[in-house]
Formats: structure tokens, sequence, C-alpha cells
């Protein structure tokens, strides 16, 4: 059987396609390798699937029904679906809202769609964010925590991902899996993040501006922990038609100004810092509360920001041959 797995040239799903072809299972990828940035960096990544057993590649917009429809008729063996596609970042949705309703609305809906039609319906496991607990300020974020309060655009697609897929499960009776994700950085990570950005600038000898003056404690979650936490949550679907909601992060709420610090001394220079105020829809702290995913999906965080970030930053260097 084959797993259906959106976004393969993206971040995570990237890391996911690889773990499970690492596993022995076969994964149908597809991505419509947009320009939010650069395509040669999610091009590198499927070149490192496509050399693999197992993996197949189709290029298609989620956003598209008949295409993802045309694309999943060949390949009728498809048994699961971990849907990861998205257009991301809370402050290019204030730049262009329609590319997140397009992708993460609309997209999402394409998917449950192709989801209950599967010949023998399969887990559905799918992305939310830490985002969706807007601007809460009870710490840590519980998964029972309210969310009605979005802050941004992104946060409150990825809600309305979530309740999409709570309409399916009463109509269809769908088994679904959503996974609220906490601040992922690691190797083959997303450019436009603030841990790629800064150390991409601080190689440059640029100055990297670090908004809400520095007052911002993020939970920073490990790619490899993250990754381990999709697998497990799709290795485990639930006995009867539920909508399953979980935390993936580190549990750990840390000050950027010291990730910046670890960043520094992994790259052995210093950054040069430029405070600037909030931007609307960011929050100042985000902070995972993780026991119900221990307990139910027997998983927890192994890496800390000081074993991840020397990791990403030994990608960095080889990739951009610094």
């Amino acid at each position: 059987m084959t797993i259906l797995v959106t976004g393969a040239g993206g971040f995570i799903g990237f890391h996911v396609a690889r773990a499970l072809l690492a596993r022995g299972d076969r994964v149908l990828g597809i991505d419509n390798l947009n320009a939010y940035y650069e395509v040669s960096l999610k091009q590198a990544r499927l070149a490192e699937l496509e050399g693999r057993n197992g993996f197949t590649f189709r290029k298609a917009d989620i956003a598209e029904p008949q295409l993802v429809e045309d694309v999943l008729a060949a390949y009728p063996d498809v048994s699961g679906i971990i849907h990861l596609a998205a257009q991301a970042g809370v402050r290019y949705s204030l730049v262009d809202p329609y590319a997140y309703i397009r992708s993460n609305v609309m997209g999402q809906t394409v998917m449950l769609e192709l989801a209950r039609r599967l010949p023998k319906p399969g887990h559905f496991v799918y992305a939310s964010s830490s985002s969706v607990y807007g601007g809460n300020t009870k710490l840590p974020f519980s998964v029972g925590d309210p969310v009605e309060t979005p802050v941004s655009l992104y946060a409150a697609t990825k809600r309305a991902d979530e309740l999409l897929s709570q309409s399916y499960v009463h109509l269809y009776g769908l088994r679904m899996t959503g996974l609220r994700f906490f601040t992922v950085y690691g190797p083959w990570g997303r450019p436009d993040m603030s841990p790629y950005i800064f150390a991409r600038a601080i190689f440059a000898g640029k100055p990297i501006e670090v908004f809400s003056h520095g007052r911002i404690r993020r939970d920073f979650s490990y790619i490899d922990d993250i990754v381990a936490g999709v697998l497990a949550a799709y290795d485990r679907p639930p006995p009867a038609p539920v909508n399953r909601l979980y935390n993936l992060g580190a549990s750990s709420s840390e000050e950027l100004m010291r990730f910046i610090a670890l960043l520094e001394q992994a790259i052995g220079r210093k950054a040069t810092i430029e405070l600037k105020p909030a931007v609307p829809g960011d929050v100042p702290e985000t902070y995972a509360d993780v026991a119900a995913t221990q307990r139910e999906l027997d998983w927890r965080p192994q890496f800390a920001i000081e074993q991840g970030i020397p990791r990403f930053i030994d990608w960095f260097r080889a990739y951009h041959k610094l």
C-alpha cells in the first residue's frame, strides 16, 4: 500500500516522506512547488527523495480538485494520507491573504474529499499549528484550551482546517488526527523562518531584525522530533471515527535572544541585532503541553536547542558551501 504525502517538497513533508521510505513504506508525494520561497531548495529536497526506492512524485496544486483527483486515480493503492501542504507563515498572510484561503481552506477541503472517496478510507493525518491558540495567556498551551480568537489570518485558516475535519468525521465517519506544530527548525528548513533568516544574515555579516524588541519566547521544535510525532500519530489511528488533536513541540519555551546566542556560538560569529517593534499577528510566547501526546502516542521530544542548533548549522554550511 502507498501513503500519500502532500507538500513533499516542503520542509516537514520532505522529512516525513524520507522517514517513511527509510522504514520501507511506499510514498506518493505531491507538491505544487510554488515560489513562496526559493524553488531550488524544494527541488533539492525532492532530488534527495527521488533516488529512493518506493518514492513517486507528481506535481499538483492541492487547491485544484480535478488535478489532484487525476493523480490519485493513477494510484488506487493509496491507503492513507499525511496532509502537510499549506501556505505557511504568519507575516505573509498580511501580504497575500488569498493565498491562505486557497491553499489552506480550499486545499484542506480537496484532501478531505479525496480521503472519503478512497476505496478503503484510511487514516487522515493533517498539519495544524500552534498559531490556533492566538493570544492565549495561559501557558503551556493545551489542546483543550480556547482557540476561537485567532490573531492572524494564517491561524484562522488552520483552525478552519480543524473544523472542516470535524465536519467530515460527522458526515462520513472518517478517522483523523490533526497535529499542532510548534516552531519547527532543523536541516532543510524553511528560508522564511527566523532560524534560517538569522543564520543567513550572520554568515553574510548583515544585521538581523528582531521583532518585539527581542521579548519573544518560542517552543522551538527540532525536525526529527516532529517527524517522529507525525509517524507515531499515523501509526496509531483512532479506533472509531473522530478528529483527534495533539500538540507536537519541544515543550520548552525558550527566549529568542538565547536561540540567537546559540546560533552565534554554532556559527562562530556575532550577530548584529536591530531591535524592532512587534509585527501584527505575532504572539509573545508559545509553549506546548504535550502530556496527551506522550500518553496516547508514546512520543516525547528528544532534542533541546543546544543539540538541534549545531545540527542545523552543520547542514546550513554544507548546503550553502560555506
